[in-house]
């Protein structure tokens, strides 16, 4: 946290009141009322201070200036960072969506696989069934074959009643090898149908992403621009405002003005607490909230900080990713008792891996700038239902844990 420096003025004095002369007292007085009797208005001020007092509104407004367009600059620049991450988000939900349809894929194929070992063994089945009518020289044995060529299991029971050929035992197996046979004939389509979405899943995923990634291409171009201008104006305020706080009688112009734009920082945005043996999270100041930024949707918390700062986990759990992750470059993915997942995205680096159980207050990565990001920052997001089933404020989430926002 920074520590505030106190404003202290020089105030110019010629000598104490104690020592002041009485001449030039009396010659004051004297032209006071020469100037009254002349009908002209006298001067009392001392020398030089309306050009002190012109000099300090000129530096003034140049300050307030200039604070405009830095914050018209890094406004901009928050703009850009909240864009990419959108365009990155569509990536990471078709991702997700794709991660699912390999799943629903793997689990038809296997179902598909348990249904046609049902089959054979059916089939099996029905061959004891037709060499016991053939055994027993039962002249129905054609009439089963028959009942085999059945639609379903409720035309194999009425052709069965008519021709009152087959038992109640032997009812019963036919009908269950037609019924694994539909089994089969279900699970084939959804395993086709699995692979035909998985398909088409794997293809808008890939279009996502590339528009990501040529979002970010053009939004960096921009960013670095914007970038270098607020670095520029940025310098310019500096000069402009110690010039001021010199001009206002500071003994340490450089030291007063930092100290002012400190208390500003931390008026606009508080710090987010952080602690090793605490819950903490990151320091580091907020510059965007969950919600609608920009015309489009911010789904997480971004905090920037500078590259390396370390990253803690406010409540213990088990990670459920880390690594490479689209969008975000590098991301931690942490699942809590309660089952919310919470997201700490591009990360310079992390210090977990997957399966791994972490504590709270534990590091487990530093922020960074990686993946579609604009600046150094940590995305912070809380999941509820699964991966990306549904994102939620995280504000409630933090403050639960002790963490202020200011969102």
């Amino acid at each position: 946290m920074a520590t505030l420096h106190r404003l202290t003025f020089k105030h110019a004095r010629t000598t104490s009141r104690r020592g002041r002369l009485r001449a030039p007292r009396l010659t004051l007085v004297a032209a006071v009322a020469l100037g009254l009797l002349a009908g002209t208005p006298a001067a009392v001020a001392a020398p030089g201070s309306s050009e002190i007092a012109a000099e300090q509104a000129q530096l003034s407004a140049e300050v307030d200036r200039l604070a405009e367009e830095v914050r018209a600059a890094e406004e901009q620049l928050q703009r850009m960072t909240v864009e990419a991450e959108a365009a990155a988000d569509a990536a990471l939900v078709a991702r997700a969506e794709l991660a699912r349809a390999q799943a629903d894929a793997e689990a038809t194929a296997r179902e598909l696989s348990d249904a046609q070992a049902a089959v054979v063994a059916a089939e099996e089945d029905i061959a004891d069934l037709g060499r016991e009518a053939y055994m027993g020289a039962d002249d129905r044995y054609g009439d089963i074959q028959l009942l085999l060529d059945a639609e379903n299991p409720t035309e194999l029971l009425q052709q069965a009643a008519t021709m009152e050929v087959i038992g109640d035992h032997r009812a019963d197996r036919l009908a269950e090898f037609l019924t694994v046979k539909q089994r089969v004939e279900e699970a084939d389509r959804a395993a086709k149908a699995a692979v035909a979405r998985l398909d088409e899943v794997a293809r808008a995923a890939d279009e996502a992403e590339a528009a990501a990634n040529a979002h970010l291409a053009e939004a960096q171009g921009r960013y670095d621009e914007t970038a270098a201008r607020k670095a520029a104006l940025d310098e310019q305020l500096r000069q402009a405002g110690e010039r001021l706080a010199a001009a206002q009688g500071a003994e340490d112009a450089a030291a007063a003005w930092a100290a002012q734009q400190a208390a500003s920082a931390a008026a606009a945005a508080p710090a987010l607490a952080a602690s090793g043996s605490g819950s903490g999270l990151v320091d580091g100041r907020v510059t965007s909230c969950y919600g609608p930024r920009w015309g489009t949707m911010h789904q997480g918390v971004d905090i920037a900080a500078p590259i390396g700062t370390p990253i803690y986990v406010p409540e213990g759990g088990v990670v459920l990713q880390a690594g490479p992750a689209s969008g975000f470059g590098l991301a931690v993915y942490v699942q809590h008792a309660d089952g919310q997942i919470t997201l700490y995205g591009h990360v310079n680096q992390f210090f977990v891996s997957a399966g791994q159980v972490v504590e709270a207050g534990q590091q487990i990565a530093e922020v960074g700038n990686r993946g579609q990001s604009t600046g150094p920052h940590l995305h912070f997001e809380v999941h509820q239902g699964g991966l990306y089933a549904s994102r939620v404020n995280p504000a409630p989430w933090l403050q639960a844990h002790g963490i202020a926002v200011n969102c």
